[in-house]
C-alpha cells in the first residue's frame, strides 16, 4: 500500500446542527446504515442524516426485505460549513472502498458502497473525490458513481439507532441492552473500525 498523504479531513469542528430548508443533500452508501448515519451526524455543517434504502428497482423496500436496494444514508449539509467534497471524502475515509462484496462483517447487495449523484456538477465532484481516493491508496476504488433514484427512508426503529435509549428485549450482543449499547458492541464486533484504519490509517476521520 503506498504511504497515505496526510489530510486535513477534520479541520471544522465534529457537530451537528439543525438543517436549513435549502441544505444541500449528499447520498451515500457505506454498508450498515447505523453506522454511516452515526459518522456523518457527528460533522459540523451536517443535518438529521435518515437511513434507507435505494439503488434498486423492489418497491417499498424494508429492512431485510430490500430486495435488490442498498442501505444508504442521505445526508444533508450547509454549503456555507462544509462542501459536496469534504463529504465525499469523509465518506471514502469513513469505508473499505477496496470491497465489492459487501462491508466489513455484512455481505451481499445491501451492503455494497456508492455514492448516489444528482446532475452532472455532483458528479464531476465524485469522480474527483474517487480519482483522489485512488491515487491516496495506489488501488482501484470499487465503490461505484450512480445517478440517484428513489430514497426509500427506512422505519422509525432505525433511525438514529446508534443514539437511542430504547431497550431490546432481545439482540445478537445482549439482553435488555439499549440501542445505543447493541450499536457500538455491533460495531466493535464487525470489526468496521479496525479495517478503516488499517486501510486509511491516521486518515480515518471517524475510526475509534
Amino acid at each position: 500500500m503506498s504511504k497515505l498523504r496526510t489530510f486535513p479531513l477534520l479541520a471544522l469542528p465534529l457537530f451537528a446542527f439543525a438543517a436549513p430548508a435549502q441544505a444541500e443533500t449528499a447520498t451515500v452508501a457505506g454498508g450498515c446504515f447505523w453506522c454511516v448515519e452515526a459518522d456523518f451526524e457527528s460533522v459540523a455543517g451536517v443535518g438529521d442524516a435518515v437511513s434507507g434504502f435505494t439503488g434498486g428497482t423492489t418497491p417499498d423496500p424494508e429492512y431485510r426485505a430490500s430486495g435488490d436496494h442498498i442501505e444508504a444514508v442521505r445526508i444533508p449539509f450547509d454549503e456555507d460549513v462544509i462542501d459536496y467534497r469534504r463529504i465525499l471524502d469523509l465518506f471514502f475515509r469513513s469505508i473499505d472502498p477496496l470491497d465489492a462484496g459487501g462491508q466489513f462483517c455484512d455481505r451481499g447487495r445491501e451492503y455494497t458502497t456508492a455514492i448516489f449523484v444528482d446532475g452532472p456538477e455532483q458528479r464531476a465532484v465524485a469522480e474527483a473525490a474517487k480519482a483522489d481516493a485512488e491515487a491516496t491508496l495506489g488501488r482501484e476504488v470499487v465503490t461505484p458513481i450512480l445517478d440517484a433514484g428513489e430514497f426509500y427512508p427506512v422505519g422509525d426503529y432505525h433511525q438514529d439507532y446508534y443514539k437511542s435509549n430504547e431497550r431490546l428485549a432481545f439482540s445478537s450482543v445482549g439482553l435488555a441492552v439499549p440501542k445505543k449499547i447493541a450499536y457500538k458492541r455491533y460495531r466493535e464486533g464487525c470489526g468496521r473500525d479496525a479495517r478503516v484504519r488499517q486501510i486509511w490509517g491516521d486518515a480515518a476521520p471517524f475510526a475509534k
